[in-house]
Order: structure tokens, then C-alpha cells, then sequence
């Protein structure tokens, strides 16, 4: 594998496991504040060693036991439906389309749950030294539901290049930087750019996927692993087009349609 891909697949799975996990830390921030920081964390670190194992039992199998080709094709098509997804959610929310992902409102929104199921407890949810287990199962959701997909990257990225190993190295340097700067600031990482990154790895995923799923079905792709490269400007470039394009037509669109339902909603409230 060319020093060109292994820095492509450990940018893709960084960069994704950073965006999951700042996610999981707004969850766990919000449960460790309300419902005690000792339930909060084994949460946490339970759902960690449970993704973990799930990286071996199934990358594992996958590298010994799948021909390389047959895997390549399987993985690629898995990584394409993965990119793609990402690159729409970004050009949705870069166009106004979608509302951006506010990591504040989640955080007070999980916070107000929280404290209205603790409001008939009391002590160890202000305490925070004895286990609660509604601060426990949240905090285990949120990092168990986002690590799901660092998971299939992971596998994915790992599995089709026999280097399972390095993408999971990756995402743990990305788990212990957001788990290290949650803990320095108390609390979630709202200022990350999280739809800039959505949309670099998202490029990746796609590219890498193209790429595999060719390679499988036996393309012989110009200067082999350095078509990476081109195939992520490719779709970078559409990326950008396709967001500029959205924010043209989009909203006065949205708005017609808004309009128009609005009109046909005051016609009927006239003819009853």
C-alpha cells in the first residue's frame, strides 16, 4: 500500500471518528452535569471496549477469511453509501437546506431530560459518587449509537487494505483527543467545524469506495493508488458545485412550495 493511501485511510477514519465521537461527548457531558460523572464515564468506557470488540470479531474474520477482490467490492459499495450519505447531509446544511448540527441545543436538550428524570431522585444525581444507571445507559447510548459508524469505517477502511490495525489506532487517537479536550473544557465541542469535516471525509469515503469497487471488478485505474487523489478532487469539485447550485434554486423553491401550501391552507379555511 502507497504512503498515498495510508494517509488518505487514516485522514478518512480520523477525521470521521472525531466528528462521531465530539457528538457522543455533548451526550456524556450532558449526563455526566445532571446525573454524576462516575456513571457517566463507565458508560462511556463500557461502550468503548464493547465498539472495540466488535472491530475484532468482525475485521478479523473478514482479512482471513473473504478473498481480497470479492471484499474490496463488498466494502467500496459499503463505503460509497457512506460518503454519499455524508456529502448530502453537508450540501443540505451548507445550502441551507438543513438545520446545522447545534451540539449547544443537544447538550440542553439532553440536559433538560435528564434533570426532569431525576427531579423525583435524590442525592446521587448532585453527588455524583454512587452508580446511576439512567446516567449510565445515556451516556453508553450516545457513544455505543456514534461509535457504530467509526465502527464500519474502521472495518471498512481496515479490512479491504490489510491494515485493520492502523484505522483502529486512528480512531482511538481521535477518541482520547475529544475525550482530552472534553475534559479540559467540561464541556461539548460546539466549535468544531463539524459540516467541513462531514464533507472531507464524506470526499474520502466516496472516493476510496469508487476506487475499491473498481479495483474488485478488476479496473486497472492510472497510476494505481495515486488516483485517490483524483477521484476526491472529483468529488470535492462536484461537492462544491452541487452546494452552490442548491443555494440558487434551494430556498426560492422551499419557498414557493411554503408559500403555495400556505395559500392552499387559507382557500380551504375560506371555503369551510
Amino acid at each position: 500500500m502507497s504512503t498515498t493511501s495510508t494517509v488518505t485511510l487514516l485522514l478518512a477514519v480520523f477525521g470521521a471518528s472525531v466528528v462521531e465521537m465530539v457528538e457522543a461527548l455533548t451526550i456524556v457531558v450532558a449526563a455526566g452535569v445532571t446525573r454524576g460523572w462516575r456513571s457517566a464515564i463507565e458508560g462511556s468506557v463500557a461502550a468503548l471496549l464493547v465498539l472495540g470488540a466488535l472491530v475484532g470479531a468482525i475485521g478479523v474474520p473478514l482479512i482471513h477469511l473473504v478473498p481480497l477482490n470479492a471484499l474490496r467490492v463488498v466494502v467500496g459499495a459499503l463505503l460509497l453509501v457512506l460518503g454519499l450519505s455524508w456529502l448530502r447531509k453537508a450540501m443540505l446544511r451548507a445550502s441551507g437546506h438543513k438545520p446545522p448540527h447545534d451540539e449547544d441545543e443537544i447538550y440542553a436538550e439532553t440536559t433538560a431530560d435528564l434533570q426532569a428524570i431525576g427531579a423525583g431522585s435524590k442525592g446521587n444525581v448532585a453527588l455524583g459518587h454512587r452508580r446511576d444507571r439512567v446516567g449510565f445507559a445515556v451516556a453508553f447510548k450516545g457513544v455505543f449509537l456514534e461509535g457504530i459508524e467509526v465502527v464500519l469505517i474502521v472495518v471498512s477502511l481496515g479490512a479491504s487494505q490489510h491494515r485493520l490495525g492502523l484505522a483502529a489506532i486512528a480512531a482511538a487517537v481521535a477518541a482520547v483527543l475529544v475525550a482530552g479536550a472534553g475534559a479540559l473544557v467540561a464541556h461539548q465541542l460546539s466549535e468544531v467545524p463539524e459540516n467541513t469535516i462531514k464533507t472531507v471525509v464524506g470526499v474520502m469515503l466516496t472516493s476510496f469506495g469508487l476506487f475499491w469497487v473498481g479495483e474488485g471488478a478488476g479496473v486497472h485505474w492510472p497510476g494505481s493508488d495515486l488516483a485517490i487523489p483524483v477521484l476526491a478532487g472529483m468529488f470535492l469539485a462536484l461537492t462544491l458545485l452541487s452546494t452552490a447550485w442548491f443555494r440558487v434554486i434551494g430556498p426560492s423553491t422551499g419557498r414557493e412550495a411554503e408559500d403555495s401550501t400556505v395559500s392552499d391552507s387559507r382557500s380551504r379555511g375560506a371555503g369551510a
